[in-house]
C-alpha cells in the first residue's frame, strides 16, 4: 500500500480483541520504531515491549490512575472507538490492548518527545501495514513518576538516565474499524 494511502485509512484503535499480537510481528513493529528519525542521530530513545496481556493491563490502569478529567481541554472523541474521555467506565490508559511499547527517552535532551513521537509515528504505521490495530497514548512521565511506575523501571532494567514520554498499544480492534473524520479546513497554508 502506498504511504499516504496507508496514512489516511489507519485509525485509532481503543477497543481490543482478547487476541495476542504475534511476538514477530511486534518485533517487526519495535524495528520500525528504531529506525525511527531523531535528533542528530543520537539515538537517545528505547522501546520496552510488554508482550503480556496482563502486565499490559495492570500498567493501564497506573496509567489511568493518573488521569484527570478537570484538566481536559478537548471535547469528545469518538463514539466508534470511545477514549477515558468519552467513557468514565473505562478504567485502563490503555484499553485493554494486549501488548504495549513504553517508549523512553534521555532525560533533559530537548528532543527527547519528538524522538519519542517519531519512534511511536513510525510503530504506529508499520503495524497497520502488517495488520495489527494501534494508539498513540500519553500520560507516561506522569505514570512512571508513581512509585509503582518507579518499581517498573528498575524491575525492567530502565536506566535512571531514561524517563518514559509515551505508549503504543498494540491488538487487534473489537468490533468495526472506524471510519476516518474529514480534514478541516484551513489546516495549511501555502505561501510561495
Amino acid at each position: 500500500m502506498d504511504i499516504l494511502e496507508l496514512m489516511k485509512k489507519r485509525r485509532s484503535i481503543r477497543k481490543y480483541q482478547a487476541e495476542q499480537v504475534p511476538r514477530d510481528i511486534v518485533d517487526k513493529i519495535v524495528e520500525a520504531g528504531l529506525y525511527a528519525p531523531n535528533a542528530g542521530g543520537g539515538q537517545r530513545s528505547m522501546i520496552v515491549t510488554l508482550h503480556n496481556a496482563q502486565l499490559a493491563a495492570k500498567l493501564g490502569r497506573l496509567n489511568f490512575a493518573t488521569f484527570d478529567r478537570s484538566q481536559l481541554l478537548g471535547g469528545h472523541v469518538s463514539d466508534e472507538q470511545p477514549s477515558v474521555i468519552d467513557d468514565p467506565k473505562i478504567k485502563n490508559g490503555f484499553y485493554d490492548a494486549p501488548t504495549v511499547c513504553v517508549l523512553f527517552g534521555q532525560k533533559d535532551f530537548l528532543y527527547n518527545v519528538a524522538d519519542a513521537f517519531c519512534m511511536a509515528e513510525n510503530m504506529i504505521l508499520a503495524a497497520y501495514e502488517l495488520g495489527v490495530d494501534s494508539c498513540i497514548i500519553s500520560r507516561a512521565e506522569e505514570t512512571f513518576a508513581l512509585p509503582e511506575g518507579k518499581a517498573f523501571m528498575q524491575e525492567w532494567g530502565v536506566p535512571e538516565n531514561m524517563e518514559a514520554k509515551a505508549f503504543v498499544t498494540l491488538g487487534y480492534c473489537d468490533g468495526p474499524y472506524p471510519q476516518g473524520k474529514p480534514r478541516k479546513k484551513c489546516r495549511n497554508v501555502v505561501i510561495e
